[in-house]
């Protein structure tokens, strides 16, 4: 059989198709990102666009796996590519690497299963994770919406900056956000008051059952704005 031929040089927008069914959070800005960090150099038409060939896709596929399955930080990721640049018989990569336990739960689904409080990354696993540079982080800490503890973040922190990435690619900036925070601040203080009366209890398990309840309430929370949103958005559309 004759070789494939390569494909024709792909725009960024061919590349973000052809990655996004085995990596559904890739972004523009994710593959801009990995640019910046030199993880690849797709070439450049005489007008300055970018040009992606076959390799630069597979360097990028080899980059998120390493990411996703692997959690391994950009600076192992870049030493294993330029061992691999260099001709080097690399290793598969974490063959027995397990992922760490507070990225793990920083993916989960649900609070109950991974209570945040026991999730903590350090800043390098957060822009790492979240694929942003330190320009938006400086920009989501001034406007509060992802703090530190001490010198680690929260797990929440992970999924904030992954969202307010993602919006960024539809044009919101991270001041846009802080309405959507000042919500989230007045919905958590509700939650707060509703469980108050669990919470001065002093039978056995009170403080538990009270967490179990607010983290209850506030995905039935997130389901209601959800819902309310669509239903708005949908009056607005249909005028």
């Amino acid at each position: 059989m004759n070789p494939q031929p390569a494909r024709s040089p792909m725009t960024i927008g061919d590349v973000l198709g052809l990655l996004r069914p085995d990596f559904p959070d890739i972004t523009i800005s994710k593959i801009r990102f990995l640019e910046s960090e030199g993880l690849v150099e797709p070439q450049r038409s005489p007008s300055g666009y970018r040009k992606f060939g076959d390799a630069d896709v597979e360097r990028l596929r080899f980059v998120l796996t390493a990411q996703r399955d692997h959690y391994l930080p950009l600076r192992v990721i870049r030493q294993h590519l330029e061992a691999r640049d260099r001709g080097e018989n690399v290793p598969p990569l974490g063959a027995d690497r397990r992922r760490p336990r507070t990225l793990v739960a920083a993916d989960a689904t649900t609070e109950a299963a991974h209570p945040a409080g026991a999730v903590r990354l350090t800043r390098r696993q957060l822009l790492d994770g979240a694929g942003i540079d330190e320009a938006l982080l400086a920009r989501l800490e001034e406007y509060g919406l992802v703090r530190r503890s001490g010198t680690h973040y929260e797990g929440d922190a992970l999924n904030i900056a992954r969202a307010a990435a993602a919006l960024g690619e539809f044009g919101f900036e991270v001041r846009h956000l802080r309405a959507v925070k000042a919500a989230a601040d007045r919905q958590a203080g509700l939650i707060e008051q509703m469980v108050a009366p669990q919470l001065r209890r002093r039978s056995r398990g009170a403080h538990e059952q009270a967490a179990a309840t607010a983290r209850e309430i506030a995905a039935l929370s997130v389901k209601l704005h959800a819902a309310l949103v669509s239903a708005g958005l949908r009056e607005s559309l249909d005028r």
